[in-house]
């Protein structure tokens, strides 16, 4: 067995533990957990994908993440995953959630987001290109064709949110 997950129902409640590629393969839900980067000017942390990542390959993307351990929460995976992608050890705070019919299946996603104050190391493994973008300039990538599908969906989503919701103390 590969990656183990939680397989969860359309209420986001655990089934059971399955193989992650299996549950690609089937359609199962699982949990995603994904972070939005800010820097102390409000710019956003926009990355582009390695050319041989075997999940959208050199497209850019404005969210971290993977998928949540087994028996781990929204916030745990956001918090390793942000440890493990960047070298940043922080606590994500959550912003949303939402069932995302995801362009290689189904799943849940949990968005939160972080301020950083200090250098990010990307893992090369995860991050070929980053750079920190304006909200305007973040908008006009999105709309590209070599954005992530998935992120352009969770981007709307965010953008949507009242002012008051979105903003990190």
């Amino acid at each position: 067995m590969g990656e183990l997950v939680d397989r969860v129902d359309e209420q986001d409640q655990v089934l059971g533990v399955v193989d992650r590629a299996e549950a690609i393969r089937q359609g199962w839900l699982h949990r995603i957990a994904t972070i939005v980067c800010r820097d102390e000017d409000g710019r956003f942390l926009v990355h582009r994908r390695p050319d041989d990542s075997s999940r959208f390959p050199g497209q850019y993307n404005w969210m971290l993440g993977g998928a949540a351990d087994v028996g781990e929460s929204y916030e745990q995976a956001a918090a390793r995953e942000l440890s493990e992608e960047l070298g940043v050890h922080a606590a994500p705070r959550f912003v949303l959630k939402f069932l995302c019919a995801g362009a290689i299946s189904p799943y849940w996603l949990g968005l939160h987001e972080v301020v950083i104050a200090t250098p990010v190391r990307p893992s090369a493994e995860e991050v070929a290109w980053h750079d920190w973008l304006t909200a305007p300039e973040l908008e006009s990538l999105v709309s590209q064709n070599e954005f992530v599908p998935d992120a352009r969906e969770a981007f709307k989503r965010y953008r949507n949110l009242s002012r008051a919701d979105r903003t990190l103390s």
